[in-house]
């Protein structure tokens, strides 16, 4: 089963082939990261341009790097949502078109999904069990999901302001740090001692609620440059305790999760899901309780085609195929 996959949520676009699911024959991602930079984020507008730039020609050297043709090619999986509009209408058209042409299944995956599934694509590793402790951090969600079987999921909590990627990227834009802010953060922590401010850790200590808040530790990190502005303060200093309280936060309602929930693994999933740290800390608290806490190949951290199709293979399976009526939507349910 050779699946063709197609991410265009944001502003990676991205094509794969995928062997039964877990085999991945190549995964090619072309970014836009440069052309963002100046606005310090994602300019919808120039994303979905560029995505209708490079979508063929990415298609094509996915095919030619897993040395197939459409041909060879059994079923369509693409992101359908949730994302930018503009950017998954380009990579929803191509998927119709090449799925129509050929006469083959046409699959819509949710992009948290998507991620989930990265952890199955884990080299020479078996795949997580079910049910699972899923913990999905990006840039524009933040959620803990139990993982009861493929295509059934609950939500168990999620953020209610800023995701934690966003957070990352906003403290890296006020202090001047460059974007995408998570990895220049990350960077720049190790260098930091993360006990030299003490931020409040949000709605951590509430036994049973996962639910996330991180506005306010943006906003405290604001703060307290505004107020410290007569005294240097080394920025490796405040980057390395921010990610440190947002890490602690994570990290603390993602084992409470599978404890309360009697759930022996736990899996990391999204762009944040790269983040030195957060896997170090949860590797080591999981352990802690008992728990098996499996990691995504840095690899297929960020967006990326391969792990839609490996949701769109167990998507395929169970029957859940799209008709050509798909249309994308920007704030799709997981």
């Amino acid at each position: 089963m050779l699946i063709l996959a197609i991410e265009s949520s944001c502003d990676e676009t991205s094509a794969a082939v995928v062997k039964d699911g877990h085999e991945v024959l190549s995964n090619v991602i072309a970014s836009q990261i440069e052309f963002h930079k100046k606005y310090g984020g994602i300019v919808p507008e120039v994303a979905s341009r560029k995505h209708i730039e490079v979508i063929n020609p990415i298609i094509k050297e996915a095919l030619d790097q897993a040395n197939v043709g459409f041909k060879d090619i059994n079923a369509v999986a693409v992101t359908c949502g949730p994302g930018l509009v503009g950017s998954l209408l380009v990579g929803v058209c191509a998927a119709k078109a090449i799925a129509y042409s050929l006469n083959i299944p046409l699959i819509g995956v949710n992009h948290l999904e998507g991620h989930m599934y990265a952890n199955f694509l884990i080299p020479q590793s078996p795949s997580p069990q079910f049910p699972f402790i899923a913990l999905l951090v990006s840039g524009g969600h933040t959620m803990i999901v139990e993982a009861k079987d493929h295509g059934k999921y609950k939500v168990l909590g999620q953020t209610r302001d800023d995701a934690a990627g966003e957070a990352f990227d906003k403290v890296a834009r006020f202090l001047k740090l460059g974007f995408p802010g998570g990895p220049v953060i990350d960077k720049l922590a190790r260098e930091g001692n993360p006990k030299a401010v003490d931020f409040k850790r949000p709605m951590i200590e509430k036994e049973f609620h996962y639910d996330f808040s991180f506005s306010g530790i943006k906003t405290a990190v604001v703060n307290l440059v505004m107020r410290n502005t007569s005294c240097v303060m080394r920025v490796e200093d405040i980057v390395a305790s921010f990610q440190q309280a947002v890490v602690d936060v994570l990290v603390e309602k993602t084992i409470k999760a599978a404890v309360n929930h009697n759930i022996k693994t736990v899996c990391l999933a999204g762009g944040v899901s790269a983040n030195s740290l957060l896997r170090k800390q949860l590797k080591e608290a999981g352990e802690k309780e008992g728990l098996a806490v499996i990691l995504p190949s840095l690899e297929y951290t960020t967006d990326n085609a391969a792990m839609i199709g490996c949701a769109g293979y167990y998507r395929l399976l169970n029957g859940k195929v799209a008709d050509f009526s798909l249309r994308p939507s920007a704030i799709l349910k997981l």
